[in-house]
């Protein structure tokens, strides 16, 4: 039995050495300022979640996670296993927290209370004709701008020991397996998608991504926009901006997402994100060989050479 069950995921934290210049490639990118102090910068997406993306001035480095718990007796619990005390979360909102760091020595933030955010006016969905069905008569449907992200979806960290961290995960905030990923036979695992367990209500096929790559570091961040036209939008507006692609457009094999990968002005990859799987609790996980982690049902295959 886990300690306690997370509900989601609520913001990745960052180092950089320029404040300003990380802004502006998150406002392009699709994010809105909801603080600014002397050393932290603090952005959101349009849902009620007070920030997603926080960085604080330094080197720059990937620092760790944030995980929202279902309630601040949750956080009172794992303080107590953990043997930590309970603080106050800083940022938009407030709340509290427990710090803890994983294996690969990042930190960890499980969070509860505090006050959600009113959700920013965002662009409505896309209304699409089909060759089966044409509800939209008289009106374009045309999306230009940033991507409008809604908030953050996932992280993928990479692992020195898949196992060992996946125990951590799993002992801790309940983690479930969604898809599996071995090399060199089906018992090799050096992976997992994993999701939150909410029970019977469907949740996103992954919160957390766990690769086992020989050291400690940071993959990517994913964060939701409306549709599939906020993807391609985002990706000419950041195109034009001069920003850095990486990686896209395409949908994902796992998880079925629409993606588009980006790079910030030090190399940490962002992703766009819509349309993924959604699983209940029950839902059995399945078993891939590495290569899934790459395929693409559409889109370009991904040069691991030069990503």
């Amino acid at each position: 039995m886990a300690i306690i069950k997370i509900h989601d995921i609520g913001y990745v934290r960052f180092r950089a050495p320029d404040l300003d210049q990380m802004e502006a490639f998150l406002t392009d990118f699709g994010l809105v300022r909801a603080g600014r102090e002397t050393d932290r910068l603090y952005m959101r997406g349009t849902g009620d979640s007070p920030y997603c993306h926080v960085t604080e001035p330094g080197a720059p480095a990937f620092l760790g996670i944030g995980l929202r718990a279902a309630s601040e007796r949750d956080v009172e619990r794992l303080a107590r296993a953990e043997h930590v005390e309970v603080a106050a979360q800083d940022g938009p909102g407030g709340g509290s927290c427990v710090r803890l760091t994983d294996p690969g020595g990042f930190t960890i933030e499980v969070f509860a209370g505090g006050r959600k955010s009113k959700p920013l006016p965002a662009k409505p969905a896309a209304i699409v004709n089909t060759a089966q069905d044409k509800p939209r008569s008289g009106r374009l449907t045309v999306t230009q701008g940033p991507a409008e992200v809604k908030r953050l979806g996932h992280c993928v960290i990479e692992c020195k020991d898949f196992r060992e961290s996946e125990a951590w995960y799993k002992e801790r905030f309940g983690f479930l397996s969604s898809d599996e990923i071995y090399m060199d036979g089906v018992e090799g695992l050096i992976g997992a998608f994993m999701r939150v367990d909410r029970g019977r209500q469907p949740v996103d096929h992954h919160t957390l991504v766990l690769l086992q790559m020989g050291r400690p570091g940071f993959g990517h961040a994913a964060f939701e926009v409306t549709d599939v036209n906020a993807v391609m939008a985002g990706h000419d507006h950041m195109k034009k901006a001069g920003h850095r692609h990486s990686w896209g457009i395409g949908r994902h094999i796992l998880g079925s997402q629409i993606f588009d990968y980006w790079r910030d002005p030090w190399g940490n990859q962002l992703e766009h994100w819509t349309d993924g799987d959604m699983l209940p609790a029950d839902a059995p996980a399945g078993r891939h060989p590495v290569n899934k982690l790459i395929e693409t049902q559409w889109g370009p295959h991904l040069d691991l050479q030069h990503n």
